[in-house]
């Protein structure tokens, strides 16, 4: 009875974080570019009483044996890549990736980090930077007698000019991990590489496997709420049963202790 209660209160603190994971999610519901989170689970230590498959009378062997588990932990969790809804916005900086690739930023330190968010806005230099002043990897540089922006699926950015003429002034490259499930979250929307996710590939939009850019688009995030509640309903539940295992196995412990009396 004292294992069950440590067990069940292990249930009980993997739910808690199922529950912090899933008011994230929600939270994030209307973030630009976020990509949810889910947590796995693995069962803790088992304790064999009766190895399965010991030898028994009449030369028979145990088939199952006897062990029993000391409840459950979170083994990690990972983000869930799948695209989200593109969104009209039709602001020239606004740009959302159909695709698997990420944009590229360069923070004040020469760290370079990986979002999703295409909510770009032109700084005083002309260059490209995200909300925070993040600076787009690819140096684009805007000019200040340009009459418009124009920023083809392949990534080519071109200033519009008098007389409606088109000059390209750069190109925006999306990078493509081997495993994007492994990439650090850091907020703010933004990833880091870590040995897990790989070494970034520079590729152009399009090509590769990439994806392509869409100019006045944004990625929503991939948060299904109905998903969400109902898994939060199912996290409540579980709570509440271990909770309850918890309470079966203190008022075993109360009737033992009545025995003496």
């Amino acid at each position: 009875m004292i294992r069950s209660l440590y067990t069940a209160a292990s249930g009980m603190k993997a739910q808690q974080l199922q529950v912090d994971t899933i008011a994230n999610n929600i939270a994030n519901v209307n973030t630009s570019g976020f990509k949810k989170s889910r947590l796995s689970f693995r069962s803790l230590l088992y304790q064999t009483y009766r190895e399965p498959g010991i030898p028994q009378a009449n030369s028979q062997h145990d088939v199952t044996g006897l062990q029993i588990g000391s409840g459950t932990e979170v083994a990690g969790s990972s983000k869930e890549m799948q695209q989200g809804v593109l969104e009209l916005t039709s602001n020239k900086y606004d740009l959302g990736i159909e695709g698997s690739g990420f944009f590229e930023v360069e923070l004040p330190n020469g760290e370079r980090h990986y979002t999703r968010n295409g909510t770009f806005r032109q700084d005083a230099n002309g260059s490209l930077v995200t909300a925070e002043g993040y600076r787009l990897s690819d140096q684009v540089q805007i000019p200040d007698d340009a009459q418009g922006v124009s920023i083809a699926l392949d990534g080519g950015v071109y200033a519009i000019t008098e007389g409606n003429e088109q000059q390209q002034i750069g190109a925006i490259r999306l990078h493509v991990f081997p495993n994007p499930t492994g990439l650090r979250a850091m907020g703010g929307n933004y990833f880091a590489g870590t040995p897990s996710s790989g070494d970034p590939a520079a590729i152009q939009p399009t090509t590769g496997g990439a994806g392509m850019v869409k100019q006045g688009y944004l990625e929503r995030s991939n948060v299904e709420t109905v998903d969400e509640l109902v898994s939060l309903i199912v996290a409540q539940r579980n709570y509440e049963v271990n909770s309850r295992a918890i309470r079966v196995s203190d008022e075993m412990l109360q009737q033992v202790n009545q025995l003496i009396r």
